[in-house]
């Protein structure tokens, strides 16, 4: 019977997983291999009941440049008792491919094993994919898909700021990032915006949302008494994920909660909780400033990939194959900024309770502080000028509210 290679995609879409699919559909059809697509996940994987394509050359080359995924996706994570051989059994599968997050890697890795108890022996090897840039691969290589969705960030991102300038009206956006900032931080910066407030700022105090929106206004006001009377701020969805439960249910913004008592993010716009209690606090103050949110979530994660994507993808589709001829399998494929392959297994990069420490944003790069020092914000410098708009101004400094030390943050290094 012909040997296969299976294909499946979980969890959430990011820019360039069809140029995935593609590549190593094309490098293993033209050694005659049979590429089966599964729709779905591992959702009906085991009960008879997957839905497959046959992925052929012309299929193959039509979607190499399409964003989405033509793999429908799931985020459905089978237990061990539910393990089926029969689908791989019925198609002499010999390699399979999984594109997603650590779960969906670490699924695979569990159905290898059980898959060996039952005779069956197949190679598995994981593509990571992700908008938010946060698993630590080598060389600081970035997660496919981030350089596409920041692409299409920034330009939303600048359209926003020019509707901004053009109504003299502030905006405030949350960006998708669990766990890390890098989104909406490169979103940030490359727009220009006067404040960015992601997650890894609050390294020297504890989170709360009073932080976030006086952080909000220390820009707000260090505008206002420059004169000018526009700006935008993005916050990363992170900071949700590490406030207090407290803080939300204490926020007086309405929530769903879930049947352990947390409240549920994804129903409601984070955008939309932060401008609220902005509004809130300027109203408080008798500061007459307008803000309006702005989600930035969805509108990224289907996106035609950009050349980069293109070309890493493609590198990573190649990569499979190179992994699967040196017989290695548990391992997810990598490259360097160099384009070479490189294997990372799970156990190498997993912490004690198996998961994947996220790759933070590191602020203290010379990048980081440049960005940082030059956002639009209250320092102490500021304080008699900002009084004729709030009676502490030291109370909005950008410095104290994040406990930080002023220092210099432009680092210059001597050119070989």
């Amino acid at each position: 019977m012909q040997k296969s290679v299976a294909i499946l995609c979980a969890g959430g879409p990011a820019p360039g997983i069809n140029t995935v699919i593609s590549t190593i559909a094309k490098v293993f059809l033209k050694d005659g291999y049979r590429v089966i697509g599964i729709h779905e996940g591992y959702k009906n994987l085991f009960n008879g009941k997957a839905e497959t394509v046959n992925i052929n050359f012309h299929y193959a080359d039509r979607i190499f440049p399409r964003g989405g995924s033509t793999l429908r996706m799931s985020r459905y994570k089978p237990k061990d008792h539910e393990f089926s051989a029969q689908f791989f059994k019925d198609n002499n599968v010999v390699l399979l491919v999984t594109i997603g997050g650590d779960d969906t890697a670490s699924t695979s890795n569990r159905l290898a094993k059980w898959l060996a108890s039952q005779n069956i022996n197949i190679q598995n090897i994981h593509v990571p994919k992700t908008i938010d840039n946060d698993i630590p691969l080598p060389d600081m290589m970035p997660t496919f898909g981030f350089n596409s969705a920041k692409d299409e960030g920034v330009r939303i991102g600048n359209t926003i700021y020019e509707d901004s300038r053009t109504s003299s009206t502030w905006f405030v956006i949350s960006s998708m990032g669990r766990s890390a900032g890098h989104l909406a931080f490169e979103i940030g910066a490359s727009c220009h915006f006067p404040i960015i407030i992601i997650p890894e700022m609050f390294n020297n105090t504890k989170i709360s949302l009073e932080k976030i929106v006086d952080l909000i206004i220390s820009s707000m006001v260090k505008r206002k008494i420059n004169k000018v009377d526009h700006g935008v701020a993005i916050v990363s969805e992170g900071v949700f994920h590490i406030l207090d439960n407290d803080e939300l249910k204490n926020s007086g913004i309405n929530f769903t909660y879930d049947a352990h008592g947390h409240p549920e993010l994804g129903n409601v716009s984070k955008a939309h909780i932060i401008n609220v209690l902005v509004q809130r606090k300027l109203k408080a103050l008798g500061i007459d400033i307008k803000s309006r949110p702005v989600e930035m979530g969805y509108e990224l994660r289907c996106c035609r990939p950009v050349a980069f994507d293109l070309t890493l993808c493609t590198v990573l589709g190649m990569g499979v194959k190179k992994l699967y001829e040196h017989g290695l399998k548990g391992c997810i494929v990598s490259t360097t900024r160099e384009a070479e392959i490189v294997p990372i297994f799970l156990k190498d990069i997993e912490d004690e309770s198996g998961k994947i420490p996220p790759r933070l944003v590191n602020i203290k790069t010379e990048f980081s502080r440049l960005v940082l020092s030059d956002m639009h914000v209250l320092n102490q410098t500021d304080y008699d000028r900002a009084r004729e708009y709030l009676n502490n101004p030291e109370d909005f400094d950008f410095y104290k509210i994040l406990n930080w030390k002023y220092e210099q943050t432009t680092v210059l290094r001597p050119v070989d």
